[in-house]
C-alpha cells in the first residue's frame, strides 16, 4: 500500500450515504446508463466511420469493457465504498492518482448527462420540429434533478423503471427485426446481403473500423457506475458480483444483437446525427406508429441514461470532499441522504449543453461527445493500472477474482492507451485530447499548489449525517 493509513479510513470518511439499493437495482443502474444515447443515436456516428464492420468495433469495445467489468468487480467486492475506482487509486497508487481520477471521471460524467439532454432535445424535434431544442433540455432537466434530490431508493426505483423499459423495447425490436430479416422476400431490400452490398463489409478500411472502436467506448461508458453505486447496497459484496456478470451479458448482447439487426434492415449508408438509426428502423417496417412509438422509448433511455449519471456524477464529487479535495460544503448530506450540495454543481454540464445547442443546435451532439471522452477513457486506462497496483499490495481473501490477470489487466490497458491515443488523428475527436490534456496538466498544477497534504484540509473534518441536516 502507498499510504500509511489502511483503507479503511477511506470507507470511513465516506460514510453517511443510505446503503437502498439491491443486486437487481444495481444492475438496472448500469444498464440505465449504459443503454441509452451510445447505443440509440451514437452508433449512427460508429456505422459512418465503420459501415457494417461496425459490429467488429463494437465486439472490441465490448472485450475491452468486459475487461474492465473483471478489474472493477474484483476490487469493488473487496472495498465497496462510493469513491471506488477513485479511492482505490488514492489508496494504492498515491494521493495525486486519486485526485485525477475523481476529478476526470467526474468531468466527464458532468458533460456526458450534457450529451444525453442534448440527444433528447433531438428526439423530440420528432414531434415538435419549430420548439427550441433547449427548452426540452431546460424542462426535463429539472424533473430528474429532483429525483435526483430525493432518497437513493426512489432514484433506484426510477431508474429500475426506465431501465425495464428499455429492456422491453430493445427485446420487442429484436423480434421485430430478426423476423423482418429472416422472413424477407428473396430480392428484397432487406437482409444480410446489406453486411456486403454498399462497399464491402469494411468499406472504410481498418482505420474506420477501430476508430468507431471511441464511439462504442462511448457507448459502454457508465458500465462502471456500479461500482459507485456498491457504495450505497445493501450486502455490496453479493450484489457486485451478481450485478457485474449480469449487466456484462445484457449489454454485450443487446448492443451487438441490436445493431446487426439494424444494419441488415437499413443500409449503413443511411444511418446518421439527425435522428436514432432505430427510428429509422421502425419507419422501414411500415407498422403505423412504430417510429413514434420506438423514439419515445428512446427518449426514455436518454433519460434513464442521463438519471444515472446525475447520480454517479454527484457521488464522485462527494468522495473528492469527503477526501479533502473539494469544498467541504459538497460533503454533507441533506435529511434524505443525499449529498444535494455536490448535486447541483454536477448539474454543469446540462447548462453548457443547454447554451450549445442554442449556438450550435445540428453539431452540439458531437462536440459533447467529445469533451466528455477524455474523462472517461482516462479513468478507464486507470482502472486497469490501479488494478495492477491493487493485486500487487492486497493481503485479503478475494470474492471475485479477475481470470488471466496479470494478462488481462495489462491487455486492456494497452487497448485503452492505443484508443485514446486514436483520437489525435481523428477530426471528429481531436478536441478530446486537446482540451483533456491541458486539463489534466492544470488539474495536476492544482494538486501541487494546494491539495499535496490533504490531511491539512478537510480530510476528516466533516459532521456526522446527522449533524449535517440537524438530526
Amino acid at each position: 500500500m502507498r499510504q500509511g493509513q489502511g483503507f479503511d479510513a477511506i470507507v470511513e470518511r465516506e460514510q453517511g450515504l443510505q446503503r437502498g439499493l439491491s443486486s437487481a437495482q444495481l444492475s438496472m443502474i448500469a444498464i440505465g446508463g449504459a443503454i441509452g444515447t451510445g447505443l440509440f443515436l451514437g452508433s449512427g456516428f460508429a456505422i459512418g466511420f465503420a459501415g457494417p464492420s461496425v459490429l467488429v468495433s463494437y465486439a472490441i469495445g465490448a472485450l475491452i469493457a468486459l475487461l474492465l467489468m473483471g478489474c472493477l468487480a474484483e476490487m469493488t467486492a473487496a472495498h465497496p465504498t462510493s469513491g471506488s475506482f477513485g479511492a482505490y487509486a488514492e489508496h494504492y497508487i498515491g494521493p495525486l492518482a486519486g485526485f485525477l481520477v475523481r476529478y476526470a471521471y467526474w468531468s466527464s460524467i458532468v458533460f456526458a448527462v450534457g450529451t444525453e439532454v442534448t440527444a433528447i432535445a433531438v428526439y423530440m424535434k420528432y414531434w415538435f420540429p419549430a420548439v427550441p431544442g433547449w427548452y426540452w433540455i431546460v424542462g426535463f432537466s429539472a424533473a430528474l434533478i429532483g429525483i435526483n434530490t430525493a432518497s437513493v431508493k426512489v432514484f433506484g426505483t426510477v431508474e429500475y423503471v426506465f431501465s425495464m423499459l428499455k429492456i422491453a423495447a430493445i427485446v420487442a425490436f429484436i423480434l421485430l427485426g430478426a423476423y423482418m430479416v429472416f422472413g424477407a422476400p428473396r430480392g428484397s431490400d432487406i437482409g444480410l446481403h446489406n453486411y456486403t452490398a454498399h462497399g464491402g463489409f469494411f468499406p472504410k478500411g481498418m482505420w474506420g473500423t477501430w476508430v468507431a472502436v471511441i464511439v462504442s467506448i462511448f457507448s459502454y461508458l457508465s458500465i462502471e457506475m456500479i461500482a459507485v453505486a456498491a457504495g450505497e447496497a445493501r450486502d455490496p459484496q453479493t450484489a457486485v458480483t451478481r450485478a457485474f456478470r449480469a449487466t456484462m451479458v445484457r449489454l454485450v448482447f443487446f448492443y451487438l444483437l441490436t445493431l446487426a439487426l439494424m444494419l441488415a434492415i437499413v443500409p449503413w449508408t443511411a444511418a446518421g446525427s439527425d435522428e436514432s438509426p432505430f427510428v429509422k428502423v421502425m419507419a422501414a417496417t411500415h407498422v403505423s406508429g412504430a417510429a413514434a412509438v420506438f423514439n419515445f422509448v428512446i427518449l426514455i433511455a436518454a433519460l434513464s441514461a442521463m438519471n444515472s449519471q446525475l447520480y454517479i456524477t454527484t457521488r464522485m464529487l462527494f468522495s473528492l470532499s469527503r477526501a479533502g479535495y473539494a469544498p467541504k460544503a459538497l460533503g454533507r448530506i441533506n435529511a434524505h441522504g443525499v449529498p444535494a450540495g455536490a448535486l447541483l454543481l454536477s448539474t454543469i454540464g446540462i447548462a453548457f449543453a443547454a447554451v450549445l445547442n442554442a449556438v450550435y443546435p445540428d453539431a452540439s451532439f458531437a462536440l459533447m461527445m467529445a469533451i466528455s471522452m477524455f474523462g472517461a477513457m482516462f479513468t478507464w486506462l486507470m482502472i486497469f493500472v490501479t488494478h495492477l497496483f491493487f493485486r500487487r499490495s492486497y493481503r485479503g481473501a478475494l470474492v471475485f477474482r479477475m481470470w488471466g490477470f496479470p494478462v488481462t489487466s495489462v491487455l486492456g490497458a494497452a487497448l485503452m492507451a492505443a484508443t485514446l491515443v486514436t483520437t489525435w488523428f481523428t477530426q471528429e475527436f481531436r478536441m478530446t485530447l486537446l482540451i483533456g490534456v491541458p486539463f489534466m496538466l492544470a488539474l495536476s498544477a492544482a494538486y501541487w499548489l494546494w491539495y499535496r497534504e490533504p490531511s491539512k484540509n478537510t480530510r476528516g473534518e466533516h459532521e456526522r449525517p446527522s449533524e449535517a441536516h440537524g438530526g
